[in-house]
């Protein structure tokens, strides 16, 4: 490992996950076309030298995790895995809302490889988005050395554009790490694999902080780490929102509850809805005797309020997180209305 000093402190080289798994590629011996595609994921602490200026919370860093994977293919076999990429990336980022843009970026003026083996890249990607019909542009030298890509960037709710999903065709790893397999036709021939470069959410910090803007800190319910207040109107009532609470958290919602006899009603509601919980649940007498609750949110800035059973609203809210839907407050507007 080669070691070096930048300013004050100790560095290292570490190299990406891309030779790891070109060597388990290696590991496994005699390959055959029928075994294709490999697909590989990692999940592991990634590194890159950033300037320590710019450096900025959790978008950029110089130790991050990223849904890096490989994708060892046959020729034949790239425009149906690039396809599934492509879904893999609608789904996703369908889920969070976000609008993107995709880029297909062709060999730079200096690459790698001959110009037969780009041509059938360049039109293999150049299909998937076709099939895939997916709006995209061109950009010429745009390409990576070791091959054509697909880049999707995200728009966020201020309308900034954000580079996240890549989608990479290589040919020269295969070639430099010798890795081969044999065609079930013909087990004598060695061919290479093409190597496809997947990451959807790229850094997962950085898309962790887009998300957070995205959404102004109210996260979708299914995945909020704050998904109801349960607040009583008085002391009286502390016992009630306790049972209230203890029943969301053994159905297995993230849930909390406010028993600080020093702060108003008001001034509890106003801190639940500062803190971005998704659901404010108020109890007092007439929901203690009708077993409900009155639940409080937010649809499109304007906040509302409705009285539900108990079991109604776990009911509801199993459902939410079942379905992950999109935007839990306006689907219980509608319910609630109905």
């Amino acid at each position: 490992m080669i070691k070096f000093k930048l300013g004050q402190k100790d560095f290292s080289l570490k190299p990406m996950n891309c030779p790891g798994h070109c060597l388990m590629y290696k590991h496994l011996g005699k390959i055959h076309s029928s075994q294709l595609p490999i697909r590989w994921a990692d999940f592991g602490a990634l590194h890159r030298n950033e300037a320590s200026g710019a450096l900025l919370g959790l978008s950029r860093l110089r130790r991050f995790q990223q849904d890096d994977a490989h994708i060892f293919c046959t020729p034949d076999q790239v425009e149906s895995e690039v396809t599934n990429c492509l879904k893999m990336a609608e789904e996703i980022y369908g889920q969070f809302d976000f609008k993107f843009n995709i880029a297909l970026s062709l060999r730079p003026q200096k690459y790698l490889g001959d110009d037969e083996l780009w041509d059938r890249a360049e039109d293999s990607l150049r299909k998937a988005l076709v099939n895939s019909k997916l709006d995209f542009e061109e950009q010429k030298f745009d390409g990576a050395f070791y091959g054509p890509k697909i880049d999707l960037t995200i728009k966020d709710c201020h309308q900034r554009l954000q580079q996240c999903a890549t989608i990479q065709l290589d040919f020269q790893l295969p070639q430099r790490f010798d890795l081969t397999y044999r065609h079930q036709s013909d087990t004598s021939c060695l061919e290479r694999p093409v190597i496809i470069h997947r990451a959807i959410f790229g850094s997962i910090e950085r898309f962790i902080a887009m998300l957070a803007e995205h959404t102004s800190g109210r996260w979708p319910f299914w995945m909020s780490p704050l998904q109801a207040k349960v607040i009583p109107v008085h002391d009286k009532f502390i016992s009630y929102a306790t049972k209230i609470h203890e029943r969301l958290v053994r159905e297995g919602f993230m849930a909390d509850c406010e028993l600080d006899p020093h702060s108003t009603l008001s001034k509890k509601v106003q801190s639940a809805e500062f803190t971005r919980y998704n659901f404010i649940l108020v109890v007092g007498r007439g929901e203690e005797e009708t077993e409900s609750v009155n639940v409080r949110f937010n649809v499109e800035k304007e906040a509302r309020q409705h009285s539900v059973s108990v079991d109604r609203l776990v009911e509801l809210f199993k459902e939410f997180e079942r379905k992950k839907v999109k935007n839990a407050e306006k689907e219980l507007l509608l319910t609630l209305t109905v």
